[in-house]
C-alpha cells in the first residue's frame, strides 16, 4: 500500500495535483447531483431520451476522470518517494 504524503510532522500534505485529482473524482458527482440540468427527454440521440444517455456518457467520462486522478496520484507519490532518497 503506498504511504500518503506527509509534511515532516506528520501531517498529511495538500498539493495543487491533490487538488486536480480530487477535482477530476468530484465532478461526476455533482453532474448526477444537479438532476434538473439533464431531466429531460430532448436532444434525443439515435431514439434515446437525453435523460438516459447523458448519464451512459457519464459513466465513460467518470472512467476517464477517475484514471486521470489516479495516475496523478500515483506520480506524485512515486516522484516523492524517489525525491526522498
Amino acid at each position: 500500500m503506498p504511504e500518503p504524503a506527509e509534511s515532516p510532522t506528520g501531517r498529511q500534505v495538500v498539493t495543487p495535483t491533490r487538488i486536480v485529482a480530487g477535482l477530476c473524482l468530484l465532478a461526476p458527482f455533482v453532474s448526477m447531483l444537479w438532476v434538473s440540468s439533464y431531466a429531460r427527454i430532448e436532444p434525443t440521440l439515435i431514439g434515446i431520451p437525453f435523460f438516459y444517455w447523458y448519464q451512459m456518457l457519464w459513466v465513460l467520462i467518470s472512467t476517464v476522470l477517475t484514471t486521470v486522478a489516479y495516475k496523478l496520484v500515483r506520480r506524485e507519490q512515486r516522484l516523492r518517494k524517489d525525491g526522498g532518497r
